[in-house]
């Protein structure tokens, strides 16, 4: 499938609200490293192979680890990711799956051993960006391709 809409030349006001919001996570203090790891395992809750593609890449650019990537599916059950990846990752597929799952005390405690509020705050919003994407790239019609 070939992308459906030009959708930055159609909706280009919508599209930079986007891209001010992407500056915005970058330069949250949150650790480049959990921002994309997080980007990669709500693109594989969400079934978007173009955000992955493009997250795999940029994680492996900055040094991440074929394990650690090919892992990030059962991160829980891996001894390899910190403790504050977990629980940013825990808090990831939370929000993703929020009809569900939504965000428990339990775990907004967890969050803030190891976030502070402003971080907190930030890793939402990273976690609802990369969903924005998602949601924007399968609907465009998106798809990743070899290189």
């Amino acid at each position: 499938m070939s992308q459906r809409v030009a959708y930055y030349d159609v909706a280009p006001d919508g599209m930079k609200i986007m891209m001010d919001m992407e500056k915005y996570t970058k330069k949250s203090n949150i650790n480049r490293a959990i921002r994309e790891l997080i980007k990669i395992r709500v693109s594989q809750m969400n079934g978007c192979a173009f955000c992955i593609d493009m997250h795999t890449s940029d994680a492996r650019k900055m040094g991440e680890t074929e394990q650690r990537i090919y892992c990030l599916n059962a991160w829980n059950e891996c001894t390899f990711y910190s403790l504050e990846e977990k629980v940013a990752l825990e808090l990831a597929e939370h929000i993703t799956l929020i009809p569900t799952k939504r965000v428990p005390d339990a775990l907004y405690k967890r969050v803030r051993e190891y976030y502070d509020e402003k971080q907190y705050v930030d890793l939402v919003l990273i976690i609802n960006q990369i969903n924005s994407w998602n949601r924007i790239s399968i609907a465009m019609g998106n798809t990743a391709s070899e290189k």
